[in-house]
């Protein structure tokens, strides 16, 4: 049995000017009643990463939830990055790192070697801990990603741009400056220049890895508020050492230690009363 088409696309499908997505593979794994539900965008099945002989993400079984903001919290070295960028194969790109268990999205096993890695990283977008505008105008920098995905037409394109900038809640900074160089906006521009991106190319998934660490608090503000404007219409993991921040925007958080999911649950319980020791270790400060 397939997804239905995300309540995402459904949800924006009156302003889209993409094609609902395609499916990943031709033949999808069944969902299975535990975590396979339409409610659930994506799941693992003790799923690691390994970097050579290193065991850096250790046979981590969870879902998440669509429309809702998932929050990973760990101290460093712990494998939240490594996790998330596991999830639209980033991690495909670094030497010696490969994959154990399996990832489901879509049906999917994301790697299986049917995979267009290209189409699953336009249904999975991902903003990146520092800014990384592209070094064109504002305008290129958002229209990119529709341009290499079919969209030519020049009206459709300015639409779409507009949409996506007032989506990150950038339009009415940039809007007489379109086709400025991205790289002399604010450091805070630029990283909700690269949130509206990402959301560009309608993605149904979006991946935060430390979005705001590189951001003064008032720009950090103005991402936390997108995130909640966001939720919703797209399901959201946010990679944070910040855990009151993890309180303030996410629904569910995942606690990893060591490469391990030691506890994931619903926000205000885990923080408020944590089943597991060692998160309550954790989020008391006794380490970190």
């Amino acid at each position: 049995m397939s997804l239905p088409v995300s309540p995402v696309y459904l949800a924006r499908e009156k302003t889209d000017l993409l094609e609902p997505p395609e499916r990943l593979c031709s033949s999808g794994v069944p969902n299975t009643p535990e975590t396979g539900t339409n409610r659930d965008h994506l799941y693992t099945e003790a799923f690691s990463v390994f970097y050579g002989v290193n065991e850096a993400v250790r046979k981590v079984s969870m879902a998440i939830r669509a429309g809702h903001v998932t929050a990973i919290i760990g101290p460093s070295g712990c494998g939240k990055s490594t996790f998330l960028r596991a999830i639209n194969r980033m991690n495909d790109l670094i030497p010696g790192c490969y994959t154990k268990g399996r990832m489901v999205f879509d049906d999917c096993d994301i790697y299986s070697p049917q995979i267009d890695v290209v189409h699953l990283r336009k249904r999975i977008g991902m903003v990146f801990q520092k800014p990384n505008p592209f070094p064109k105008s504002v305008f290129e920098n958002v229209a990119y990603g529709p341009r290499l995905h079919g969209i030519r037409n020049k009206d459709q394109l300015i639409e779409r741009v507009e949409h996506c900038l007032k989506q990150a809640i950038l339009w009415d900074e940039v809007k007489d400056r379109l086709h400025d160089n991205a790289l002399g906006l604010s450091g805070g521009q630029q990283q909700r220049l690269c949130l509206a991106r990402a959301l560009a190319v309608n993605p149904e998934i979006l991946l935060m890895d430390e979005p705001t660490s590189a951001l003064d608090p008032r720009a950090t503000a103005h991402i936390e508020d997108l995130i909640g404007t966001l939720k919703g219409d797209y399901s959201i993991l946010i990679v944070t050492h910040n855990m009151q921040q993890a309180a303030r925007v996410s629904d569910h958080t995942a606690f990893f230690y060591e490469g391990d999911l030691i506890e994931m649950g619903d926000t205000k319980n885990l923080f408020t009363n944590p089943v597991e020791k060692k998160t309550e270790e954790y989020i008391t400060g006794r380490f970190g």
